[in-house]
């Protein structure tokens, strides 16, 4: 088989020669795969030189089709031969396939011009949002209280988070402090969705969709909450094939972008693999040592930490804070991103299959609700620089995504 790419206006034309049968389905399967992950979302095939289709070569076109249009885009056979024409009127599926002629690209909604402007690694899109509410921050619990895992009772709370929050921490998803003891574990929420996995030893994440009046809502030790609105969504790409983009680069332009000493962000972005930690055991067990979880040796056998990036190739959901300088109503929760001169931070990332990401404004309340239905769960992990390596501290990096991102305007 020969596949031949061209772009025409805004589509990209894949012109395919040779048989589509189901051995030749899987080398095109992985081409389309790649056209769409690097950003082609309107395909135009050419079939005019395509001799056979089979079964399995309908059921590839459909799923592609379908994927295309849930976020937007065109997947449409322009020319076909005698052969591929016949089966696809035979399918009954020449209303949704076949088209006589090449179709224009459907304008995009009148929006708000988009701001463009790049740096060494990445180009960047900003597109402003209406937001009549700014976001506010709480920090529920002592952070402190994981050195040694020194929880009670006393020190955790029912936190619920509907569409209009988001958060992250350590929690889990139990009726209070007895029934969620043996299973506490890292978590984030946004969009009336919420993850976390479980320190039970099962080592599955576990998550809740927001549906009529059920609203997610997590015993937590500590974390944070924030509720309000975004200002701007960031789109990212890299700058070329081969360059990917860190996270502390995403929370730096966040920061430049809003203005703001502390910026309230979720990233929906293709990993380029993520460097992180989560909890093996619940920090609220009993009979634990002063040096749980941290110290040599009790680390081992209280923390899963991989020094390989994870996740590589999924699309991964990021909630967090940032800051350019922590202010003290912070400073117990947030972490270097990076070196020293890069801000610092607290985000937590779930990882799920991959899927592709729709251009220009994206609404995050269905994106992530179609995230959590439709893709499937990895797992949940609290982001972290690595330097335990000399040179540059090793960070989570990404190729292309999303961020939403507002200033936040007050911390209790």
């Amino acid at each position: 088989m020969e596949i031949t790419t061209q772009p025409i206006g805004d589509a990209l034309e894949v012109k395919v020669k040779g048989r589509l049968d189901n051995y030749w389905g899987e080398h095109l399967q992985r081409s389309l795969e790649e056209l769409i992950r690097s950003g082609a979302h309107h395909l135009w095939l050419n079939f005019s030189e395509v001799s056979y289709l089979s079964s399995a070569g309908v059921g590839l076109l459909l799923s592609h089709y379908r994927q295309l249009k849930a976020i937007g885009g065109t997947f449409v056979i322009v020319a076909a031969s005698d052969h591929v024409k016949m089966v696809i009127e035979l399918c009954h599926l020449s209303p949704i396939l076949l088209s006589s002629q090449k179709l224009p690209v459907q304008p995009p909604a009148a929006q708000a011009k988009p701001i463009h402007f790049s740096s060494a690694s990445a180009s960047f899109e900003l597109l402003e949002r209406t937001a009549t509410k700014p976001l506010a921050c709480s920090v529920a619990g002592n952070p402190a209280l994981l050195a040694g895992c020194r929880f009670g009772p006393q020190d955790c709370s029912a936190v619920h988070f509907p569409k209009a929050a988001f958060g992250l921490g350590l929690g889990a998803f139990g009726h209070g402090f007895e029934d969620s003891q043996s299973r506490f574990g890292e978590f984030l929420a946004v969009a009336g969705c919420a993850a976390y996995l479980p320190t039970d030893g099962t080592n599955v994440p576990d998550f809740m969709i927001s549906r009529g009046d059920l609203i997610p809502e997590l015993s937590v030790l500590y974390g944070l909450r924030c509720e309000g609105e975004f200002s701007h969504l960031l789109r990212f790409e890299p700058a070329s094939p081969t360059n990917v983009i860190t996270l502390s680069e995403v929370v730096q332009t966040a920061l430049q972008t809003s203005g703001a000493a502390v910026v309230g962000m979720v990233i929906l972005a293709e990993s380029a693999g993520l460097i992180g930690a989560a909890l093996r055991r619940s920090p609220a067990s009993t009979n634990t040592s002063d040096g749980a979880p941290f110290q040599y040796p009790d680390a081992r056998t209280w923390l899963s930490f991989s020094p390989e990036r994870l996740f590589s190739r999924s699309l991964v959901l990021v909630v967090g804070v940032g800051s350019a300088q922590a202010p003290a109503s912070l400073s117990s929760i947030l972490r270097p991103l990076g070196a020293p001169a890069e801000p610092s931070g607290h985000f937590h990332a779930a990882a799920f299959s991959y899927r592709p990401l729709p251009k220009g404004q994206m609404d995050l309340q269905s994106t992530v609700t179609g995230l959590f239905e439709n893709e499937y769960l990895q797992g949940v992990l609290h982001l972290l620089a690595d330097d335990r390596q000399a040179g540059a501290s090793q960070q989570s990096e990404f190729v292309r995504g999303a961020c939403w991102l507002g200033a936040i305007s007050g911390v209790q």
